[in-house]
């Protein structure tokens, strides 16, 4: 799945336009936009940079194991 932006909490700083290692972000009016979903690769960067803490990443059912086994 995709990163998910809370608008709620987003101030449209940008920063996950400008650290996400794939472009997956585009700027928008107000905040941005994942513009190419597909592409994630479920990295994190943006969540872990987010200063408002506005993204949210879910990742897919496959990855899950791998990632509690890494905690």
């Amino acid at each position: 799945m995709p990163p998910k932006i809370d608008l709620k909490l987003c101030k449209g700083c940008n920063v996950c336009v400008d650290i996400c290692p794939l472009d997956v972000f585009k700027e928008g009016a107000k905040a941005p936009v994942v513009a190419y979903p597909d592409e994630c690769w479920h990295c994190g960067a943006c969540v872990m940079d987010c200063p408002k803490k506005a993204l949210r990443l879910i990742l897919p059912v496959p990855m899950r194991p791998v990632a509690i086994r890494i905690k």
